[in-house]
């Protein structure tokens, strides 16, 4: 599920971590808020392929936070809900959610249930976030055929540095660091792999710029990392 981003919100931190943790297991980056209102402006902010959503929480709670969301946007949104809150579930579902877990919940079955929702969603809805072709002012990225062109020109890219291409286009303008990339595309922990990145960082530079020294496309965020400029 990589390039996938999902909004967890509750209002316990312990369930919002423990959620993470699988969902980054899986390659999720996972986004999470503790009320209705800080969901929101993060669905502002930034990019949200699915939502996993409290019922019971202070301030605007989920029932409410379902109905302004989908005003606006229509991604898959997964309700979690007590027991006690049959008719709180029920109404989320008619206001416009998509599922609903039962507190307390197995993780690999919420795990499932995001990934179903995600594979409708991408099937079948007016899924935004993962194109099959992107293509940023002359660079081009086929997601289904594993290919990037410069200007129409076929670029050779290692599997590796198809992959850093294929992030940062997926999230063009969003700055990711070293410790990121590293850990998006290697899929393992970041250890003084600040050389390897910036070894890709610059082979790929080389083959997409026409100036490696002046990128138009690959650019560098000094002491933050770095990005596809859009």
């Amino acid at each position: 599920m990589e390039n996938y981003f999902v909004l967890v919100v509750d209002d316990e931190r312990e369930i919002r971590d423990a959620i993470e943790i699988y969902l980054k297991n899986e390659g999720v980056t996972v986004l999470k808020a503790k009320d209705g209102i800080e969901a929101l402006e993060i669905l502002n902010e930034h990019p949200v392929h699915l939502i996993i959503l409290d019922i019971m929480m202070p301030r605007l709670d989920g029932i409410s936070a379902t109905y302004k969301i989908r005003e606006k946007k229509n991604i898959p949104i997964i309700i979690l809900s007590a027991k006690s809150e049959d008719t709180d579930k029920i109404l989320g579902l008619q206001v416009g959610a998509d599922d609903y877990v039962t507190k307390p919940f197995n993780p690999m079955e919420l795990v499932a249930r995001v990934k179903s929702q995600l594979r409708r969603y991408v099937t079948f809805g007016t899924f935004e976030g993962l194109k099959k072709v992107i293509d940023l002012n002359g660079l081009t990225i086929d997601q289904s055929a594993k290919e990037v062109t410069v200007h129409g020109e076929p670029v050779k890219l290692t599997p590796i540095e198809y992959k850093i291409v294929e992030l940062l286009m997926t999230n063009a303008g969003r700055v990711f660091s070293i410790h990121e990339i590293y850990e998006r595309v290697w899929k393992e922990p970041c250890y003084n792999a600040e050389n390897t990145v910036a070894v890709h960082i610059r082979k790929i530079r080389e083959k997409i710029e026409i100036d490696a020294k002046n990128p138009r496309y690959l650019k560098v965020v000094w002491g933050i990392g770095y990005k596809m400029e859009k």
